[in-house]
């Protein structure tokens, strides 16, 4: 089986920003736990603060891995264009939030992503991709 995670923007400061709602670890050495966890798998990752590169590689990946894990950050609440490479795209999705975006700022209450996602997790920290990963199992 293969998976790929994909995270927006701001999402490489894991660990520094916002400790309070995104905790103190690095989504990297949190990597390194699914990926022990996980052994059976191919689990791949990418990260860009760019939409487009967002765009490229859900497309890339979206015909060929069995599925994406997608973290879009902010563009969740404004890509239409991430919207429609999901629906693209043959690859299910899951979109995934660390934190509970409801609980949150009400310009992140709408998703663009949901709508054409396999399923939407939100609120579990880090253990939301975690989840994601046993939906594909």
């Amino acid at each position: 089986m293969k998976i790929i995670i994909i995270n927006g923007p701001n999402l490489n400061l894991l660990g520094k920003r916002e400790p309070e709602v995104y905790g103190t670890q690095t989504f990297e050495d949190y990597l390194e736990i699914l990926r022990s966890k996980f052994q059976s798998i191919e689990l791949n990752y990418f990260q860009s603060n760019i939409e487009g590169e967002l765009i490229d590689k859900i497309q890339e990946f979206g015909f060929s891995y069995d599925g994406i894990i997608l973290n879009a950050g902010a563009y969740t609440h404004t890509s239409i264009g991430i919207g429609d490479a999901i629906k693209a795209i043959t690859t299910p999705v899951i979109e995934v939030h660390i934190s509970n975006t409801f609980s949150r700022e009400s310009f992140r209450h709408q998703s663009y992503i949901s709508g054409n996602a396999k399923g939407v997790i939100l609120g579990f920290g880090m253990k939301s991709y975690e989840l994601a990963i046993q939906s594909f199992l």
